[in-house]
């Protein structure tokens, strides 16, 4: 499997499931590999327990290669992290996170779905670009480990079906 594969037949081999606490160590690691301060494992045990939190792990053969998550409150939903391993990067797994995302905001009732990210994270920010985000404002310093502003983006869901 190459980036930028003339087929994309191999996404359909991918499995996408709620992430559990048994997922945790992987889902670490590549947390450590794609942040600055990576949550904690308790952060994220606190966070599956949570019923207005949803969380998703992208296995590949049994391999967890990429996970995402989302709040629901009343009519918003907030995407609170999505990551992707270094090597299965740009093969659309981001894509296809971000699609069940908006598709659970939607069936949850959400009117707007919202998201911050690193101003310096070029990739991310194209992809919610594509996917119909829009810059909404800007927290300065909002990076506490790199004193990076974040962006906040956000996209009315309007009864579109994904």
């Amino acid at each position: 499997m190459t980036s930028g594969s003339a087929s994309s037949a191999w996404l359909d081999q991918l499995v996408v499931e709620p992430m559990a606490e048994r997922d945790l160590d992987e889902v670490l690691a590549i947390e450590r590999h794609s942040f600055p301060s990576a949550w904690s494992r308790g952060s994220y045990e606190r966070e599956l327990r949570n019923d207005n939190c949803y969380y998703f792990c992208v296995r590949s053969a049994g391999v967890l290669v990429a996970y995402a998550g989302l709040w629901t409150i009343l009519d918003e939903a907030h995407i609170t992290t999505i990551a992707v391993h270094p090597q299965w990067r740009r093969r659309g797994l981001a894509t296809r996170l971000m699609a069940t995302l908006i598709g659970l905001a939607h069936r949850e009732g959400a009117i707007t779905l919202t998201l911050e990210v690193r101003e310096r994270n070029e990739a991310a920010l194209a992809l919610y670009r594509k996917l119909g985000f829009e810059q909404k404002g800007i927290l300065p310093g909002y990076y506490g480990d790199t004193g990076e502003n974040g962006i906040v983006m956000s996209k009315t869901l309007n009864n579109e079906i994904p």
